[in-house]
């Protein structure tokens, strides 16, 4: 069984997507990052990094951090989205590997400066939504001629687009990337990706609900950044 640990982010949810598509029957341990439950001691334990996600195989008494490296691990042990063959396996972890060092952190840099940093500091809010549309565009340039981003579904569509589809909230523009929208719809439409971005919430639904009451979110994001 996996226990998972995780929390209604982009990285969590490349998890829960994972083990959904995978069919990996797992337990959910929903962290409360406001409440700082990332920090706690029990927490520490099992990543001393104090991020989500993180999965603990207990068939074989194995502690993951990393999604990255998790999506790897799950993908091996079900047999599915990973091929074994050389050239399709480098393929799938090269564009894993884009999302883990290019559209990760960009955009995750464009959600402090856009929608949480206490002072609006613009060139910073420029530099990361320019550099996030850039990388849209290798992502829009590569689905030009392949459905998907290696040969066939993989963990590599799951991870990227776990982010790409929160580009509203991280202000990036996708106007006329066509093939990038028609990839996102295309994976949306997939039972496993609907329910994996549930787990533990919907973070889009949470997102929209709050902002018609309040900025509550906003705060609730300058807090956790900040510390």
């Amino acid at each position: 069984m996996i226990e998972l640990y995780t929390s209604p982010t982009p990285n969590g949810y490349k998890t829960s997507v994972a083990l959904e598509e995978l069919e990996i029957p797992y337990n959910v341990h929903a962290i409360d990052l406001q409440k700082g439950d990332q920090k706690t001691p029990e927490f520490l334990k099992l990543n001393p990094n104090g991020r989500i996600p993180v999965i603990v195989d207990t068939e074989v008494d194995l502690t993951i951090i990393e999604s990255g490296a998790q999506l790897i691990y799950l993908a091996e042990k079900a047999g599915k989205l990973l091929p074994t063959d050389t050239k399709g396996r480098s393929l799938v972890i090269q564009w894993l590997m884009f999302q883990m060092g290019g559209i990760g952190p960009m955009m995750g840099q464009a959600n402090v400066f856009f929608r949480y940093w206490p002072e609006k500091i613009q060139p910073a809010i420029d530099r990361y939504q320019n550099e996030g549309r850039r990388l849209f565009e290798v992502l829009d340039g590569q689905l030009k001629d392949h459905e998907y981003l290696a040969e066939d579904f993989s963990i590599a569509d799951i991870a990227n687009w776990c982010w790409v589809r929160t580009y509203a909230w991280s202000g990036i523009n996708v106007d006329g990337l066509d093939n990038l929208k028609r990839w996102r719809g295309q994976i949306a439409e997939r039972p496993g990706c609907q329910k994996g971005v549930t787990v533990p919430v919907d973070i889009i639904k949470a997102m929209q609900a709050r902002l018609k009451e309040n900025n509550d979110l906003v705060k609730t994001g300058s807090t956790i950044v900040q510390k």
